[in-house]
């Protein structure tokens, strides 16, 4: 099984950001996330990162890549957290077709980097609410497809939608190219049950974050929220999940982050064998 680590995890926050790519660590980070013995990084692209992200320039993509190669950690996929902040949704259509096209430059850089999978978060402020927003998701999302199916990337949706909504969105996009990040903590801070989630859309799921949250609440240490891991983890085992669990834990003192994440990826290895 393949274990990695959202981006900027691995090194203190910055800018009080909980969530960001790190502007100042994400070289140390490749290295760091050696040193955990985790397989991969789950890039971010955000905001906060633009005119440092290597994403973003050949020059960078080629950095990217040797220190990857250099220390034997993977970046396959990249969550694209420029969407929460300048939604796929709710939005005037200039601004609309300049974040498609925006989404199909990620989408190019993504398989020129060889990577698998683009994670695009519907939730917080870009969250889906009613039929009206379905309808435009489902439109924005088919018009980058074809950019998607070139370049062989697939899209990985994040919602805070209930299992069935979920399904029915699902059901008018192409499932090649289109696939479920499932998310343990937002399932449970929101009351999902694993079992119902995946009954109603379990073959399409094809990333797992890792992270642990009180329903109605925040993030907490891996086991002491309200995520029910062993449901979910049969649930994987059930439909034979072979994708990547990306941790996502809440974050422990900073200076801590390399044994924080050693001792998340041994949470996932344990619940994993427990399924089995």
């Amino acid at each position: 099984m393949n274990i990695g680590i959202m981006q900027g995890r691995l090194v203190p926050p910055e800018g009080g950001r909980f969530q960001s790519f790190p502007r100042f660590g994400w070289r140390r980070e490749i290295e760091f996330a050696a040193t955990a013995g985790l397989d991969c990084i789950e890039w971010i692209d955000d905001e906060f990162g633009i005119g440092e992200n290597p994403l973003w320039s050949s020059s960078g993509l080629a950095e990217l890549r040797a220190l990857s190669t250099r220390h034997g950690v993977a970046v396959r996929s990249v969550c694209a957290d420029w969407f929460m902040e300048n939604p796929l949704l709710r939005c005037g259509e200039t601004e609309r077709r300049a974040r498609v096209a925006r989404l199909c430059q990620l989408i190019a850089i993504g398989g020129e980097l060889g990577i698998e999978r683009i994670v695009i978060p519907f939730v917080d402020n870009s969250r889906i609410e009613g039929d009206n927003d379905v309808q435009a998701v489902v439109r924005t999302l088919l018009e980058a497809e074809p950019a998607a199916r070139m370049s062989g990337v697939e899209l990985h949706l994040e919602t805070a939608l209930a299992p069935r909504p979920f399904a029915v969105l699902l059901d008018r996009l192409p499932p090649a190219t289109f696939r479920v990040n499932y998310d343990s903590g937002n399932s449970s801070s929101l009351g999902y049950s694993p079992t119902e989630e995946f009954a109603a859309y379990g073959a399409r799921v094809g990333s797992v974050h890792i992270k642990d949250r009180l329903r109605g609440g925040g993030t907490v240490a891996l086991g002491t929220g309200d995520a029910d891991f062993p449901a979910l983890f049969r649930a994987l085992a059930a439909h034979q999940y072979r994708g990547d669990f990306i941790l996502q834990a809440a974050r422990g003192q900073a200076g801590d982050e390399v044994e924080l994440a050693r001792r998340n990826r041994a949470f996932v290895e344990r619940a994993a064998e427990a399924a089995r």
